[in-house]
């Protein structure tokens, strides 16, 4: 498989990730008290679809940073840790809620209920989140495989995520901007990604056809 191939599934990847979350988090202000089950469950599955996609896309972003310049295959490796650690975390903490839920035999806002998640969606997960990014962009501006605005702009989102590490000692109320748990924390945040994800992910596939000339064989490694 060549860079070009791998550019361009790198970037269909990040497409994937950002349009499944960007459907998800306006499913979290449909109701002010506690939402039915399905609406619950449904933003789940779609968060969950998008993991999984997150999955794919940090393990080709490795490779695609393996094949632009080997000598920061190392960083590609750690995006793509990072990645998947931010994955496996945000997975258990949907799995938590989807059991609560399911578990209740009344409507509940388990974003309040299930003390379990408050840190895991919150203050790990900002954390991960943002030595995800950086390791991207650090990536970007080391082999310059993508523009310069995507590596700038993924350092400027690691810094976000970080000011919201400390929410762990703001309470627990999702209507307050920067509690554990608060709308800020989670879904301001997770919004921002989003998008961030979409822009990525639209350039990384264009830059597929700008990569080589017309007529001139991918370059291999």
């Amino acid at each position: 498989m060549n860079e070009t191939v791998v550019r361009r599934w790198t970037g269909l990847a990040g497409i994937a990730v950002a349009a499944a979350f960007i459907v998800e988090v306006p499913l979290y202000f449909l109701y002010s008290g506690p939402p039915p089950d399905w609406n619950v469950l449904t933003r789940l599955l779609i968060g969950i679809l998008g993991l999984a996609l997150l999955v794919v896309f940090v393990t080709a972003f490795r490779e695609l940073v393996k094949r632009s310049n080997p000598a920061y295959e190392w960083v590609g490796t750690t995006a793509f840790a990072t990645g998947l650690v931010y994955a496996t975390i945000t997975l258990v903490s949907s799995g938590l809620e989807a059991g609560a839920v399911i578990a209740a035999d009344h409507p509940i806002d388990p974003t309040v209920t299930v003390g379990g998640t408050y840190i895991l969606y919150g203050t790990i997960g900002r954390l991960m989140l943002a030595l995800f990014l950086s390791a991207v962009g650090y990536a970007i501006s080391r082999t310059h495989l993508l523009p310069r605005w995507t590596g700038r702009s993924a350092f400027v989102l690691a810094g976000v995520n970080l000011s919201f590490v400390p929410s762990l000692f703001f309470g627990n109320v999702p209507a307050h901007f920067y509690a554990a748990n608060g709308w800020g924390t989670t879904a301001l945040a997770g919004a921002l990604f989003s998008y961030w994800m979409l822009a990525l992910g639209v350039s990384t596939y264009r830059s597929a056809s700008r990569r080589a000339p017309a007529g001139a064989p991918a370059r291999q490694h």
